[in-house]
This record gives C-alpha cells, structure tokens and sequence, in this order.
C-alpha cells in the first residue's frame, strides 16, 4: 500500500472577470459563451497563459440552452488556452464558480493536478424560452416520422394555444415562491428593517464607487463589448433616493426589498486561476492568497427554513473544523443577493438561540466589525450573474488579501434550493 500524501498548500494565482452589466444594457447581444470566453481569455492575455495546457478547466452557467451542455470545453477552445486543456461544466446555482474552485483545489491538495481554472458565466439577456411540453412532444415526434401518415398523425388535435411560449421564471421549483420573496419572507422573521437594508445597500455602492477611484479593480477587470466597469454602480447614491424606491416582491406595507437594496438581472462572467504554490513559482506568477478551506451546507426550505439562510450553517461547520471564530478574521465577503440577506445571516450568528437550536453550538457566534464587510462593495454594486459571483468574491478577496500583504478572509454565498458555500482564504 502506497504512503498517503500531505496535502499540500493551494494557491489564488491569478483573477480576471469582465465588468458585470443589467440584463438588457452592454451584453443584451451576447451569450453565456460569449461572456465566458472573454474572461477566459482576459485571463490568458492577464497571466501569458497562451498556449498553456492546464490541468483542467471547471465552468458552469444557471441559465442555460441544451446547447450549452458543454459549455466550459467550448469556451476554452475560442481561447488561446492549449486545447489539449480539459474542460468539466457544472452547476450549482450561485455558488457554481466557488464549487468549481473547490472541486480544483481538492485536486491540486492532494497532488492529482497542478493547475486550473474556476469559472462562472450568466446571462440574464439571453434565456432559454421554452414551448408547451405538448408542442415539444409533437415536434420530438414529426422529427421521427417518415411518412405523410404519420407527420398527420403527429399534428392531429393540434391547437395554436401550445405555441404559446413558456416565460422564465426564476423561482423555486418546490414552493413556486422567487428567491425575493423568500428572502422577504426571512426578513420578517428575522425583524430586518428597510432603512437597514437601505443602509447596507447605500454603503455597498460607496465602497465600490471608492475602490474604483482607488484603481483596485484595474488589476481584475478585462474589457468586453465596448464595457470598462460595472453599469450597475451608482455614482454619489444617497439613502434618499433608495427610500423612495417601492417593494419589488410583497408590494403591500409590510414589504421592505426593493430594486435598490436587491441585486439586479445582471450579465458577466468570472474567472479564478488556482495552482500549487510550485507551479506557481515555476510559472513566476505570484501567490494572492490561499484557499484553506472549504464548506458547503443547505437548509430544508421546504419545511420552512429560510431558503438563504444555509451559508449560517456552512460558516459555522467550516468554523469548527479551521479550530477559529467568527472574529479571527481581517475581511469578510459575504454575498449580497439582497441586503436582507447578509443582515439576516449577521442577526443569525448574534442570536444564542439559532446557533444553539440549528447549529449545534455552546453559545452564538457572535458580532464581526462591519468595517470589514465586503470592503470593496459587492453584489448590490456591481451586480450578481449567477454562476460568475463566487468566483468574483474570490479573486477580489485575494487581491485585497495581496494588498494588505497578510490576513484571513471569509466568504459566505448564499444559493438557489436552500445551499450554502463557503470558503477561507489567507495570506
């Protein structure tokens, strides 16, 4: 029997994502390979990957055609990447770039590889519109006739009511409810008032507006289709123009999420390079930061718990294994699907109750400095296409890390179907 390995260090070497758009704005014309393949290759041009074979390539979009089943291979191929490079396509709804981060680093910790390439592409411009499952069938089934008999047969009792198109929707298969008004839902539960989450929105565009005065996204952005940064962003935002925004998903008086502290339809993609820190220094590129370590949870949203509230779960079973508390740490990233999320998840890890109840613990978690929450703005600033955002959290948590040249930092993503990642890096 062979001697079992160490697992060695895993390092961020490297990040490129394009600006992030609203649905219908600077990438109403291109698709999610479209995207994809920009990042991709702003990421070759960024680290002289051309013609490099990495060890694998890890890609997924949320809102797919069937057409793009094979979606992070095709990318690679439009790119100057070596085309021996294997490209493996998942999804896990908003954490899917994080998890493809993830599947990579188990790899290169245990030595099967070396290098890889996380990434996460979304349109919300360019979505599959579906025909009744009826006309569908009959389409299946006229493409296998092959005589007048049976192309009639197949068409007989057609009605012009199946050529109605099936509208998207982005909902929750189990309880038909959107990800808003669960999340609506959780913070009445949670008592989380508008003006807070309008404060928490307010503060997330002004650190972004900051961080671009600062050039700290020059070394992270590559240009795509004429864009340059963020449209999302909103330059000199004040607290009075989100107050006067109305509820987007409970529209009564109860209502506290709007357009202004919830995260747009946004386009983008995102891309995360990892390696061993021997590659690394092979390859003379430097080391951002490190992933040590990895978490993912969900929660029963069907059964009634909050359908975003799994990253709590995920951050507090990653927390026990890394022997640290919620306090040991210089930077946290924590994923702003909508303001109330990230207020709900704080209030969670305050409360002695949920943490002994749900999570299993002597006591709460406790408070973390909200100086250092999402310091360079996040999703309610520049945006939030689905796959593409934890890959965004970490290179930009790296390239703060790198920066401050040590630290710890968190990453909380909240996802579709009542999951949770969550990671740590430090430096």
């Amino acid at each position: 029997m062979s001697q079992s390995r160490t697992l060695r260090p895993v390092a961020i070497v490297g990040a490129n994502r394009i600006p992030f758009c609203r649905a219908g704005t600077g990438y109403a014309d291109l698709t999610n390979l479209d995207m994809l393949v920009s990042a991709l290759q702003g990421l070759v041009d960024r680290y002289n990957l051309h013609g490099r074979q990495m060890d694998e390539l890890v890609a997924g979009a949320v809102m797919t055609f069937p057409k793009d089943f094979n979606l992070a291979r095709e990318a690679l191929l439009s790119t100057g990447l070596s085309p021996l490079t294997p490209g493996i396509t998942l999804q896990q709804a908003c954490g899917t770039s994080l998890q493809a981060a993830f599947g990579i680093a188990s790899k290169i910790a245990c030595g099967q590889i070396e290098c890889g390439i996380a990434a996460g592409t979304d349109s919300a411009s360019d979505v599959p519109v579906l025909f009744s499952r009826r006309f569908s069938q009959r389409l299946v089934a006229l493409s296998k006739a092959k005589t007048t008999r049976q192309k009639l047969t197949a068409l007989k009792g057609f009605r012009p009511s199946e050529l109605a198109p099936v509208a998207p929707a982005i909902t929750e298969p189990r309880t038909e409810l959107s990800m808003g008004e669960h999340c609506e839902l959780m913070a009445k539960q949670w008592q989380i008032s508008r003006e807070a989450q309008d404060e928490l929105a307010l503060a997330s565009h002004h650190r972004a507006e900051s961080a671009y005065s600062n050039c700290f996204f020059d070394d992270l952005l590559s240009p795509c289709a004429g864009m340059l940064r963020d449209n999302n962003l909103r330059h000199a935002l004040t607290l009075a123009q989100l107050e006067k925004l109305k509820p987007s998903f409970d529209r009564s008086a109860k209502g506290t999420l709007t357009a202004g502290n919830s995260t747009p339809l946004t386009d983008g993609a995102a891309t995360l390079l990892l390696a061993s820190e021997e590659w690394a220094a092979a390859n003379n590129l430097p080391v951002l930061a490190r992933l040590t370590h990895m978490e993912t949870a969900a929660v029963d949203h069907v059964g009634g718990e909050g359908l975003l509230m799994a990253p709590t779960v995920a951050v507090a079973r990653m927390l026990q294994r890394a022997e640290l508390s919620l306090q040991d740490f210089t930077h946290y990233e924590i994923h702003e699907a909508f303001a109330a999320q990230v207020l709900c998840t704080l209030r969670a890890w305050e409360s002695e109750e949920y943490c002994r109840d749900r999570l299993g613990l002597g006591r709460a978690l406790g408070s973390i400095d909200r100086n250092k929450l999402n310091m360079t703005g996040s999703s309610l600033a520049v945006g939030h296409p689905f796959a593409a955002t934890g890959a965004r959290i970490a290179g930009t948590l790296a390239r703060q890390l790198e920066l401050a040249g040590q630290g710890r930092g968190l990453i909380s993503i909240c996802t579709a179907g009542g999951m949770g990642v969550a990671a740590i890096l430090e430096r």
